[in-house]
C-alpha cells in the first residue's frame, strides 16, 4: 500500500512560512546530519549544530536554521521520497537525538475512561465493550468539564468510588499530579517512513496521534512535530505496571517528519489549537478515520512540561514530551465487541496542516530494525567526520 500519494504532503501546508528542521542519514558519512528546510531543498547545518540538541539550546535555533552554513544540500522531494519508499539514500530520521523522550498520559477525559475500561477489562476487548457501556452510561460524560485537581475534581472522584469505578487512571487524569514516563530511550524513535512496531505477542493495540514538544534544558518550549505513542491495550490492561513493556518496544515511538521551531509566525497558542486527523489503512481494506483536538486537553501543554522538567528533575540536552491524546479507537475491525487492533500492514497517518503528516507502517516490533546505533555511536560519528572540533 502507497504510504503517501504525493511526497510533498508530508509538509505543513503552510511550509513556505514555517521553520523546520529534522535529522537527516547521510549514507556517505554513514551517520546522521542535523538539517533544515530552506525553500525546494533540504540543506545540511551540523557543522555549526551537530546535534539537535545543540541546535535548540542555542541561543538563537531559528536564525540557524534559516542563515547557517551548508555542508551539501538535496532535493527536498528526492530525500523525502526515499523517506517514504525505505531506500537506502539519504532519508529522514526522527528529529530528535539526544533530548530524553517522555510522555504524558491520560490528558484527555475520552481516553482516560478508555483506561478505565481497559484495566477494569483486564486488557480483553470482549470485556471492554461491556464495560464502556456501563461506564458511559454511569458518568454521562462530565468527566470532560473536570479540571484536574479542582474540588469538582474531588467530588467526582468520591463519587466514582461509591461506583466501584476508581483506578489509577482517574487519579493522574483528575488528582493533582500528571502522568510522566519514559517513552523510549535517547536515538530509539523512528521518523516519517519508516515502520512502527507492536510486540508480536500482543493482540490488542492501536495508535496515538499526539503532538510533541521540544523543551530545552531550561524548561523552554520550542517547537512541535507529530508523535505517534504506539500502545499495546492488551498489556497496560492487565496491570498498569506493565506500562514500560506496552509503551517501550522496538520502533515503538514514531516522531515526525520534522520539527517546527516556534518563530514569528508559530507559537505555542497555535499548538493549543491543533487538530489532529488519524487514518489507518488495513491491507485487508480498513479504513479508520478518527480526529483528536488539543482545545479538548485536560491539561495544558506548559502544565505538563512543568511536571516533567523543573528544579525536581533536570535533562541537560532537552527532552521531547509527547502531550497525550484523545484519540481512542473503539470501532470493531475483526469481531462484534472486540474493538480496534491493529493489523500487520497497517499505514498509520497523523496529520495537522501547521505540522505535516506523519506516516508509518505497522510491523511487529521483532521485525522492525534493530536499533543499535546509540550514544556511543553517534559521538563517535560525529568525531570521525570533524564535526566535534569546536
Amino acid at each position: 500500500m502507497v504510504l503517501l500519494d504525493d511526497v510533498l504532503d508530508v509538509l505543513p501546508a503552510d511550509r513556505d512560512a514555517a521553520t523546520l528542521v529534522g535529522r537527516m542519514y547521510r549514507p556517505d558519512e554513514r551517520g546522521p546530519s542535523v538539517v533544515a528546510v530552506r525553500g525546494d531543498e533540504l540543506v545540511d547545518i551540523s557543522a555549526t549544530a551537530p546535534t539537535l540538541s545543540d541546535l535548540l539550546e542555542g541561543p538563537d535555533p531559528v536564525a540557524v536554521a534559516r542563515t547557517a552554513p551548508a555542508r551539501g544540500a538535496w532535493p527536498l522531494a528526492d530525500v523525502l521520497a526515499n523517506s517514504l519508499a525505505g531506500t537506502a539514500g539519504p532519508h529522514l530520521l526522527a528529529p530528535a537525538d539526544l533530548q530524553v523522550l517522555k510522555a504524558a498520559g491520560v490528558t484527555f477525559a475520552r481516553s482516560m475512561l478508555e483506561r478505565v475500561i481497559e484495566e477494569k477489562a483486564g486488557g480483553d476487548p470482549a470485556r471492554a465493550a461491556e464495560i464502556r457501556g456501563r461506564v458511559e452510561h454511569s458518568i454521562g460524560g462530565t468527566l470532560a468539564a473536570v479540571a484536574p485537581g479542582s474540588p469538582q475534581a474531588s467530588a467526582a472522584k468520591r463519587w466514582l468510588l461509591d461506583e466501584g469505578l476508581w483506578s489509577q487512571y482517574l487519579e493522574v487524569g483528575l488528582g493533582p499530579d500528571p502522568e510522566i514516563f519514559t517513552k523510549a530511550p535517547l536515538l530509539a524513535a523512528v521518523g516519517v517512513g519508516a515502520d512502527v512496531g507492536i510486540a508480536a505477542g500482543s493482540e490488542w493495540n492501536n495508535p496515538e496521534p499526539e503532538v510533541a514538544l521540544a523543551v530545552r534544558s531550561d524548561g523552554a518550549v520550542v517547537g512541535a512535530m507529530l508523535g505517534n505513542d504506539v500502545n499495546l491495550r492488551d498489556v497496560e490492561g492487565r496491570s498498569a505496571l506493565l506500562l514500560p513493556q506496552a509503551k517501550d518496544n522496538n520502533a515503538s515511538a514514531a516522531l515526525g517528519p520534522f520539527l517546527r521551531l516556534f518563530d514569528d509566525g508559530f507559537g505555542l497558542d497555535d499548538v493549543r489549537t491543533l487538530d489532529l486527523r488519524l487514518r489507518v489503512l488495513g491491507e485487508d481494506g480498513f479504513a479508520l478515520d478518527g480526529r483528536s483536538s488539543m482545545r479538548e486537553i485536560s491539561r495544558d501543554p506548559v502544565e505538563l512540561v512543568r511536571a516533567a522538567v523543573g528544579r525536581h528533575h533536570q535533562y541537560p540536552d532537552g527532552l521531547v514530551l509527547y502531550t497525550g491524546t484523545l484519540f481512542a479507537p473503539t470501532e470493531d475491525r475483526d469481531a462484534p465487541g472486540r474493538g480496534f487492533t491493529h493489523h500487520l500492514g497497517d499505514v498509520v497517518r497523523i496529520s495537522t496542516p501547521r505540522l505535516g503528516t506523519l506516516v508509518n507502517r505497522v510491523a511487529h516490533s521483532e521485525k522492525c530494525p534493530e536499533w543499535t546505533f546509540g550514544v556511543r555511536a553517534l559521538m563517535a560519528n560525529l568525531a570521525a567526520r570533524g564535526l566535534l572540533a569546536g
